[in-house]
């Protein structure tokens, strides 16, 4: 009996990028106990973003853990062409993240954490400025804020009661 295609294994789309991978330190009875702590974001490259946090005490497993929970909280960044559709800005703690639409060839013009999560999303043409925190668990997390509170404008035009032409001309 053979199995049809329909049931086979689909490839994984999804991108994944390291952001921080750091080294903690235990001190015990015997001596210093080592374990590790990874940052992942991992997205499809269309829109879809997530990131996650894991800890181990070997480096694989801290990223594994990390890449699924970083599958597990995946969001969906409104694009408008190559590019978000409007300025927002993100906060988490004492870090902040300027976020602001390109034209397109502009590129991604944004430092370490936020480039990679842009990366991820999908966001060819985008300006982006941290503030505050350099700390890159912060700076994610403060992407994503900005990400989150994003305005969809199909659900915008729709709430207003016109068209998605109308809105975005």
């Amino acid at each position: 009996m053979e199995r049809s295609k329909d049931f086979e294994k689909k490839e994984d789309v999804y991108v994944e990028k390291l952001v921080k991978l750091n080294r903690v330190s235990k001190v015990v009875k015997g001596g210093k106990r080592f374990s590790f702590s990874a940052l992942v974001v991992v997205g499809d490259g269309n829109g879809k973003v997530g990131y996650g946090f894991g800890k181990a005490n070997d480096v694989t497993d801290a990223i594994k853990k990390a890449s699924s929970r970083a599958r597990a909280s995946m969001i969906t960044v409104p694009l408008k062409n190559s590019t978000i559709p409007h300025d927002v800005i993100g906060k988490f703690k004492s870090a902040s993240v300027i976020l602001k639409p390109a034209v397109p060839g502009t590129g991604v013009i944004a430092g370490g954490a936020v480039r990679l999560v842009c990366d991820a999303a999908g966001i060819k043409d985008i300006i982006s400025k941290s503030l505050g925190s350099r700390n890159g668990i912060n700076t994610v997390k403060a992407t994503f804020d900005g990400l989150e509170n994003l305005f969809d404008a199909a659900k915008v035009a729709k709430n207003r009661g016109k068209s998605l032409k109308e809105m975005w001309g």
